[in-house]
């Protein structure tokens, strides 16, 4: 089974790429056109999101600089130390949702630091790949195309990246403990 589905994996991307130009042509639809008017659409959705995408890293480099982090984590380590949570996972819990770039480079640091297979890297690893950048998202995707009231949105990600956090530690406890 597993050698079928690699198989799959491994020729899905090649034959997509020869089938939809394939098609489309068949369908007299202009493709090189069509590319470039889409790349031309890219292009002016990625100057329009450059603002939000700038407020959003001076924000984070506040936040970070400011010691606001470390503050937040000192309140939350007595917390999860009672309930015998790794407290090193508690900046990733609090960066996740602010940045991926920065998460992913903590979660680099504590699988480097503790190693792939200590409890800290696995609940790192399920954090980083169970939660999602809802802030990000909510800048870039919401700010290009002009949302200004994300409250909902806001507090639904937010929920959900808590949840996804809270699973994370649930899950690798339970499988790996």
């Amino acid at each position: 089974m597993y050698a079928f589905v690699s198989l799959i994996s491994s020729w899905a991307i090649p034959i997509m790429i020869v089938f939809i130009p394939l098609y489309a042509a068949y369908r007299k639809v202009p493709v090189y056109e069509s590319f470039v008017d889409g790349a031309k659409e890219g292009f002016d959705t990625a100057i329009k999101i450059i603002p939000h995408l700038v407020g959003m890293m001076v924000a984070i480099s506040v936040f970070r600089a400011s010691g606001a982090m470390e503050m937040m984590t000192g309140w939350l380590r007595p917390f999860f130390h009672s309930l015998g949570v790794p407290t090193e996972i508690l900046p990733l819990a609090i960066l996740r949702p602010i940045t991926g770039a920065g998460s992913l480079a903590f979660t680099t640091d504590l699988i480097e630091q503790f190693g792939p297979d200590s409890m800290i890297g696995r609940i790192a690893s399920t954090v980083q790949g169970s939660t999602d950048t809802t802030l990000y998202v909510i800048t870039v995707y919401f700010g290009s195309i002009g949302i200004r009231k994300a409250g909902y949105a806001l507090k639904v990600g937010l929920i959900s990246d808590l949840v996804g956090f809270i699973a994370s530690i649930i899950i690798c406890f339970l499988v790996f403990a």
